[in-house]
């Protein structure tokens, strides 16, 4: 079954699981939720048709995590005054909010399918995007390369079997690599994860829960250096 790989790497990811009131938090990995609304946008579906998302939503997905990254606490102040407010000279409290971020991760997306011909129609969308591409966040634009290409071997094999996209040095003294992986909900040690979208609608934005499971394997052998994040890459070289 072919498997379409994705690499997301950036100076900073955000990767929403939870909100609590002035607290935005992450997921450690990016969620499907995260990953289904980064092709919608490739696709250049709007946020007011769920129903483009069932397909997108069948993909058996999994994420394998080459470099986890530091976590980052973006603080944020806003004013809480209206303009008639100020002009009343009231005191003003400001609103602090913090926003987390994982600085400098890598990881390695997998999607499954039957339907050869979406994981084609994804690639070639992925390569010139309806709508401008972030990981999590807008402030978060991926780097490149972005899509790897279409494997012939299932989603567990591709994750396993695709070299490091971190080198030898940033991958540490870890003896095994992580990869999360769509499951079934009976299956020994599966855990709920509620990042299936329903629906991106400002106004109703629903999802659902899908069951995950973790497996760790031993690291291949990283690729060259040329498919590391080189800040100068874009610009032509330092």
């Amino acid at each position: 079954m072919p498997t379409l790989l994705l690499r997301l790497a950036a100076p900073m990811q955000a990767w929403g699981i939870a909100s609590n009131f002035d607290t935005r938090k992450m997921a450690l990995a990016p969620t499907k939720s995260g990953v289904i609304g980064l092709l919608a946008a490739a696709l250049g579906i709007r946020r007011d048709a769920p129903e483009r998302l069932t397909p997108l939503n069948q993909l058996r997905f999994g994420v394998r995590t080459d470099r986890a990254g530091s976590l980052l606490v973006d603080f944020h102040t806003a004013g809480n005054l209206t303009p008639l407010q100020k002009k009343q000279k009231l005191k003003e409290t400001p609103y602090i909010t913090r926003r987390h971020y994982l600085a400098d991760a890598v990881f390695l997306v997998g999607l499954e399918s039957t339907d050869r011909a979406l994981l084609e129609q994804l690639a070639d969308a992925l390569q010139s995007p309806a709508y401008p591409l972030f990981l999590g966040r807008r402030s978060c634009p991926p780097t490149l390369p972005l899509c790897l290409g279409i494997r012939e071997i299932d989603l567990v094999e591709s994750l396993r079997s695709e070299p490091a996209l971190a080198s030898a040095a940033q991958l540490g003294s870890e003896k095994s690599v992580c990869i999360l992986l769509d499951a079934d909900p009976l299956e020994p040690n599966a855990f709920p994860q509620r990042d299936l979208p329903l629906s991106f609608d400002p106004r109703h934005r629903r999802f659902g829960y899908r069951a995950v499971k973790e497996l760790r394997f031993s690291p291949q052998e990283p690729v060259s250096s040329t498919t590391q994040h080189d800040p100068f890459a874009e610009l032509g070289g330092a």
